[in-house]
């Protein structure tokens, strides 16, 4: 150490020799000694681990501010991230339902087209099978008989009106009464 001192220029060796005059009342720490060696290796030992705690302590709240700051910039920056992605999964859910409700009134409308067309072919098979009966009918007189007889047998409780000279049917409604009064009797 005097060798550094002696390489200095001469006014900052003076003030440095000035300087270790002034650290004169701490000279016993620096003495070595049985207590004294102890003494400064517990205070070396004591400012080592406050310095490790302090460090820790830094370290500690560099980390907390520097995940609250994260947290600060990637939050906003996530909700509208977030919104975003909702508004696309709701758009998507509204194309897919207009999409579904095309589907469907295309279905209707084919649907009707085809039954309308259905409709009209039915129509003309009965049209035609009533031309083909009617023109079989025309000049069939004992067939007609025919099937009315028939139909009366069938049908013993049916009332049959017969049309006179004027076209006006003979109503009787007493026979009804005669023929619950008979069949009660039975």
């Amino acid at each position: 150490m005097l060798l550094a001192i002696k390489n200095l220029a001469p006014p900052l060796r003076l003030g440095v020799l000035a300087a270790i005059k002034n650290l004169a009342p701490f000279a016993p720490y620096r003495v070595s000694g049985h207590k004294n060696l102890n003494m400064e290796k517990n205070i070396t030992t004591q400012t080592k681990v406050f310095t490790d705690v302090v460090k820790w302590l830094v370290i500690a709240a560099i980390t907390i501010v520097c995940i609250v700051t994260v947290y600060l910039i990637a939050y906003p920056v996530y909700n509208v991230y977030k919104q975003r992605k909702e508004g696309e999964a709701q758009l998507a859910h509204a194309q897919s339902s207009k999409e579904v409700a095309v589907a469907e009134a295309k279905a209707k409308m084919e649907s009707s087209a085809l039954l309308a067309q259905a409709d009209t072919i039915r129509a003309h098979g009965v049209a035609r099978s009533n031309a083909i009966i009617g023109e079989s009918l025309k000049d069939n007189e004992a067939y007609l008989h025919w099937l009315w007889i028939d139909n009366i047998e069938k049908n013993p409780q049916a009332v049959i009106y017969v049309p006179t000279e004027a076209n006006l049917p003979i109503l009787e409604a007493n026979r009804f009464s005669k023929m619950q009064t008979t069949e009660g009797k039975k």
